[in-house]
Protein backbone atom coordinates (compact mmCIF):
# COMPACT_ATOMS: atom_id res chain seq x y z
CA UNK A 1 0.00 0.00 0.00
CA UNK A 2 1.36 3.43 -0.94
CA UNK A 3 1.90 5.89 1.85
CA UNK A 4 0.16 9.27 1.48
CA UNK A 5 1.91 12.04 3.40
CA UNK A 6 -0.20 13.95 5.90
CA UNK A 7 -0.57 17.49 4.50
CA UNK A 8 -3.07 20.27 4.79
CA UNK A 9 -4.79 18.88 1.71
CA UNK A 10 -5.09 15.29 2.92
CA UNK A 11 -8.44 13.78 3.85
CA UNK A 12 -7.35 13.49 7.49
CA UNK A 13 -6.41 17.14 7.62
CA UNK A 14 -9.71 18.23 6.08
CA UNK A 15 -11.64 16.12 8.58
CA UNK A 16 -9.62 17.58 11.45
CA UNK A 17 -10.26 21.12 10.25
CA UNK A 18 -13.97 20.38 9.91
CA UNK A 19 -14.06 19.01 13.43
CA UNK A 20 -12.33 22.12 14.77
CA UNK A 21 -14.63 24.50 12.91
CA UNK A 22 -17.87 22.75 13.96
CA UNK A 23 -16.69 21.62 17.43
CA UNK A 24 -17.88 18.08 16.61
CA UNK A 25 -16.40 15.57 19.10
CA UNK A 26 -14.27 12.73 17.80
CA UNK A 27 -16.72 10.26 19.35
CA UNK A 28 -20.10 10.65 17.62
CA UNK A 29 -21.85 9.23 20.70
CA UNK A 30 -20.33 11.85 23.00
CA UNK A 31 -22.63 14.75 24.03
CA UNK A 32 -22.27 17.97 22.10
CA UNK A 33 -20.61 20.98 23.74
CA UNK A 34 -22.87 23.27 25.72
CA UNK A 35 -24.13 26.46 24.04
CA UNK A 36 -22.05 29.54 24.92
CA UNK A 37 -24.26 32.56 25.49
CA UNK A 38 -23.62 35.92 23.75
CA UNK A 39 -20.90 38.14 25.19
CA UNK A 40 -23.35 41.09 25.35
CA UNK A 41 -25.96 40.26 28.01
CA UNK A 42 -28.03 43.33 27.13
CA UNK A 43 -29.04 41.76 23.84
CA UNK A 44 -30.10 38.50 25.49
CA UNK A 45 -31.31 39.48 28.96
CA UNK A 46 -34.24 41.97 29.21
CA UNK A 47 -33.63 42.38 32.92
CA UNK A 48 -30.04 43.48 32.33
CA UNK A 49 -31.23 45.99 29.74
CA UNK A 50 -33.85 47.37 32.12
CA UNK A 51 -31.25 47.73 34.85
CA UNK A 52 -28.92 49.64 32.53
CA UNK A 53 -31.71 52.01 31.52
CA UNK A 54 -32.57 52.60 35.14
CA UNK A 55 -28.92 53.51 35.84
CA UNK A 56 -28.99 55.98 32.93
CA UNK A 57 -32.16 57.60 34.24
CA UNK A 58 -30.61 57.93 37.69
CA UNK A 59 -27.51 59.56 36.18
CA UNK A 60 -29.60 62.09 34.26
CA UNK A 61 -31.72 62.83 37.34
CA UNK A 62 -28.71 63.30 39.62
CA UNK A 63 -26.75 65.43 37.10
CA UNK A 64 -29.62 67.39 35.59
CA UNK A 65 -28.12 70.82 36.29
CA UNK A 66 -24.76 69.87 34.83
CA UNK A 67 -26.28 68.40 31.68
CA UNK A 68 -28.56 71.40 31.18
CA UNK A 69 -25.55 73.69 31.62
CA UNK A 70 -23.58 71.80 28.95
CA UNK A 71 -26.56 71.90 26.60
CA UNK A 72 -26.94 75.65 27.16
CA UNK A 73 -23.26 76.24 26.36
CA UNK A 74 -23.54 74.27 23.13
CA UNK A 75 -26.69 76.13 22.07
CA UNK A 76 -25.14 79.51 22.88
CA UNK A 77 -21.99 78.62 20.93
CA UNK A 78 -24.01 77.67 17.84
CA UNK A 79 -26.26 80.73 18.05
CA UNK A 80 -23.32 83.01 18.81
CA UNK A 81 -21.31 81.65 15.88
CA UNK A 82 -24.20 82.14 13.50
CA UNK A 83 -24.82 85.63 14.85
CA UNK A 84 -21.17 86.61 14.47
CA UNK A 85 -21.09 85.27 10.91
CA UNK A 86 -24.19 87.30 10.01
CA UNK A 87 -22.85 90.44 11.70
CA UNK A 88 -19.50 90.14 9.96
CA UNK A 89 -21.15 89.82 6.54
CA UNK A 90 -23.20 92.93 7.27
CA UNK A 91 -20.08 94.80 8.34
CA UNK A 92 -18.29 93.75 5.17
CA UNK A 93 -21.18 95.05 3.05
CA UNK A 94 -21.05 98.39 4.90
CA UNK A 95 -17.29 98.57 4.43
CA UNK A 96 -17.57 97.93 0.69
CA UNK A 97 -20.19 100.66 0.34
CA UNK A 98 -18.08 103.10 2.33
CA UNK A 99 -14.92 102.32 0.37
CA UNK A 100 -16.44 102.65 -3.11
CA UNK A 101 -15.89 106.40 -3.47
CA UNK A 102 -12.47 106.25 -1.81
CA UNK A 103 -11.29 103.69 -4.36
CA UNK A 104 -12.54 105.91 -7.19
CA UNK A 105 -10.47 108.76 -5.78
CA UNK A 106 -7.49 106.41 -5.44
CA UNK A 107 -7.76 105.40 -9.09
CA UNK A 108 -7.99 109.06 -10.09
CA UNK A 109 -4.78 109.80 -8.10
CA UNK A 110 -6.70 112.03 -5.70
CA UNK A 111 -4.65 110.52 -2.92
CA UNK A 112 -5.59 112.90 -0.10
CA UNK A 113 -9.29 112.39 -0.77
CA UNK A 114 -8.77 108.66 -1.08
CA UNK A 115 -7.01 108.45 2.28
CA UNK A 116 -8.90 111.03 4.33
CA UNK A 117 -12.25 111.20 2.54
CA UNK A 118 -13.81 113.91 0.40
CA UNK A 119 -16.55 115.17 2.72
CA UNK A 120 -19.16 112.97 1.06
CA UNK A 121 -17.71 109.57 1.85
CA UNK A 122 -15.13 108.32 4.35
CA UNK A 123 -11.54 107.72 3.31
CA UNK A 124 -9.54 104.54 3.29
CA UNK A 125 -8.14 105.28 6.76
CA UNK A 126 -11.61 105.37 8.28
CA UNK A 127 -12.68 102.19 6.53
CA UNK A 128 -9.51 100.37 7.60
CA UNK A 129 -9.89 101.48 11.22
CA UNK A 130 -13.63 100.84 11.57
CA UNK A 131 -13.92 97.67 9.49
CA UNK A 132 -10.45 96.18 9.81
CA UNK A 133 -11.85 92.73 10.62
CA UNK A 134 -13.68 92.49 7.29
CA UNK A 135 -12.41 91.66 3.81
CA UNK A 136 -13.15 95.18 2.58
CA UNK A 137 -11.45 96.73 5.60
CA UNK A 138 -8.40 94.54 5.02
CA UNK A 139 -8.28 95.64 1.39
CA UNK A 140 -8.56 99.27 2.49
CA UNK A 141 -5.22 98.80 4.25
CA UNK A 142 -3.63 97.81 0.95
CA UNK A 143 -5.06 100.79 -0.94
CA UNK A 144 -4.11 103.17 1.87
CA UNK A 145 -0.58 101.74 1.93
CA UNK A 146 -0.10 102.26 -1.80
CA UNK A 147 -1.56 105.77 -1.62
CA UNK A 148 0.72 106.69 1.29
CA UNK A 149 3.72 105.32 -0.59
CA UNK A 150 2.88 107.47 -3.62
CA UNK A 151 2.52 110.50 -1.36
CA UNK A 152 5.92 109.89 0.19
CA UNK A 153 4.54 109.02 3.61
CA UNK A 154 6.63 105.87 3.90
CA UNK A 155 6.11 105.16 7.59
CA UNK A 156 2.34 105.25 7.16
CA UNK A 157 2.66 103.05 4.09
CA UNK A 158 4.50 100.44 6.15
CA UNK A 159 1.88 100.56 8.90
CA UNK A 160 -1.00 100.02 6.49
CA UNK A 161 0.70 97.28 4.51
CA UNK A 162 1.74 95.42 7.65
CA UNK A 163 -1.92 95.25 8.64
CA UNK A 164 -2.85 93.78 5.26
CA UNK A 165 -2.93 90.06 4.46
CA UNK A 166 -4.24 88.14 1.49
CA UNK A 167 -4.78 84.54 0.42
CA UNK A 168 -3.96 85.63 -3.13
CA UNK A 169 -0.24 84.91 -3.36
CA UNK A 170 0.32 87.49 -6.10
CA UNK A 171 -1.25 90.32 -4.11
CA UNK A 172 0.51 89.29 -0.89
CA UNK A 173 3.87 89.15 -2.67
CA UNK A 174 3.17 92.60 -4.09
CA UNK A 175 2.48 93.88 -0.58
CA UNK A 176 5.85 92.55 0.64
CA UNK A 177 7.59 94.25 -2.28
CA UNK A 178 5.84 97.56 -1.59
CA UNK A 179 6.94 97.33 2.04
CA UNK A 180 10.46 96.82 0.74
CA UNK A 181 10.10 99.99 -1.35
CA UNK A 182 9.04 101.91 1.75
CA UNK A 183 11.99 100.60 3.76
CA UNK A 184 14.36 101.50 0.94
CA UNK A 185 13.01 105.07 0.91
CA UNK A 186 13.53 105.18 4.68
CA UNK A 187 17.22 104.34 4.02
CA UNK A 188 16.94 100.82 5.39
CA UNK A 189 18.33 98.74 2.51
CA UNK A 190 18.88 95.56 4.55
CA UNK A 191 15.27 95.51 5.73
CA UNK A 192 14.17 96.27 2.20
CA UNK A 193 16.24 93.40 0.80
CA UNK A 194 14.73 90.97 3.30
CA UNK A 195 11.23 91.99 2.22
CA UNK A 196 12.08 91.64 -1.47
CA UNK A 197 13.43 88.15 -0.73
CA UNK A 198 10.20 87.36 1.11
CA UNK A 199 8.19 88.54 -1.88
CA UNK A 200 10.26 86.36 -4.21
CA UNK A 201 9.88 83.26 -2.02
CA UNK A 202 6.15 83.65 -1.39
CA UNK A 203 4.81 81.04 -3.81
CA UNK A 204 7.78 81.58 -6.11
CA UNK A 205 6.96 81.78 -9.81
CA UNK A 206 8.70 82.66 -13.05
CA UNK A 207 6.60 85.75 -13.70
CA UNK A 208 7.24 87.91 -10.63
CA UNK A 209 9.96 86.28 -8.53
CA UNK A 210 12.83 87.32 -10.87
CA UNK A 211 11.86 90.99 -10.56
CA UNK A 212 11.72 90.78 -6.77
CA UNK A 213 15.10 89.02 -6.70
CA UNK A 214 16.61 91.74 -8.86
CA UNK A 215 15.36 94.36 -6.40
CA UNK A 216 16.75 92.26 -3.57
CA UNK A 217 20.18 92.16 -5.19
CA UNK A 218 20.23 95.93 -5.70
CA UNK A 219 19.17 96.50 -2.09
CA UNK A 220 21.90 94.13 -0.88
CA UNK A 221 24.43 96.17 -2.80
CA UNK A 222 23.22 99.35 -1.09
CA UNK A 223 23.56 97.54 2.24
CA UNK A 224 27.20 96.70 1.33
CA UNK A 225 26.31 93.00 1.23
CA UNK A 226 27.95 92.07 -2.06
CA UNK A 227 27.90 88.36 -1.31
CA UNK A 228 24.16 88.45 -0.69
CA UNK A 229 23.63 90.47 -3.86
CA UNK A 230 25.55 87.91 -5.94
CA UNK A 231 23.40 85.12 -4.48
CA UNK A 232 20.24 86.98 -5.47
CA UNK A 233 21.50 87.53 -9.01
CA UNK A 234 22.57 83.89 -9.24
CA UNK A 235 19.06 82.81 -8.24
CA UNK A 236 17.67 84.66 -11.24
CA UNK A 237 20.24 83.22 -13.64
CA UNK A 238 19.94 79.65 -12.34
CA UNK A 239 16.28 79.31 -11.39
CA UNK A 240 14.70 81.54 -14.04
CA UNK A 241 16.98 81.33 -17.11
CA UNK A 242 14.27 82.56 -19.51
CA UNK A 243 13.30 85.62 -17.47
CA UNK A 244 13.96 89.05 -18.95
CA UNK A 245 15.80 90.04 -15.77
CA UNK A 246 18.60 87.56 -16.50
CA UNK A 247 20.58 90.04 -18.64
CA UNK A 248 20.57 92.67 -15.88
CA UNK A 249 21.41 90.05 -13.26
CA UNK A 250 24.48 88.94 -15.27
CA UNK A 251 25.57 92.55 -15.70
CA UNK A 252 25.26 93.44 -12.01
CA UNK A 253 26.92 90.20 -10.94
CA UNK A 254 29.87 90.80 -13.29
CA UNK A 255 30.46 94.25 -11.77
CA UNK A 256 30.57 92.81 -8.26
CA UNK A 257 32.99 90.03 -9.21
CA UNK A 258 35.62 92.27 -10.82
Amino acid sequence: MSKIPYTGKSQQARQGQANQQTNVPADPLAPAEEFVPSENPLLEDPDALAARLAESEDFVRNNRSLLLGILAVVVLAVVGGFGYYTWRNQQDSKAQASMFRAVNNWEADSLNKAIKGDGKAPGLTTVANEYGNTKAGNLANFYAGVASLKKGDYKAALDYLEDFSSDDYLVQSRAYSLMGDAQLELNKPKEAADLYAKAAEHNANEFFSPGYLLKEGMARELAKDDEGAVKAYDRIITDYPTAQEVAEARQYKAKLEK
